[in-house]
């Protein structure tokens, strides 16, 4: 059984939703990176 294939714009659309989903992805970890950062330095003081 084979798969359907996607057309052009449905493949353009599909990896520009997953790069949208990346993108948010990595501002959340990045953001916890941050927080993490940031409780750790005030723990020190």
């Amino acid at each position: 059984m084979t798969e359907p294939k996607m057309s052009k714009a449905e493949l353009d659309a599909f990896y520009a939703k997953r790069r949208k989903k990346n993108w948010a992805f990595l501002a959340i970890l990045g953001g916890l990176a941050i927080l993490f950062f940031a409780i750790t330095i005030l723990k020190m003081s």
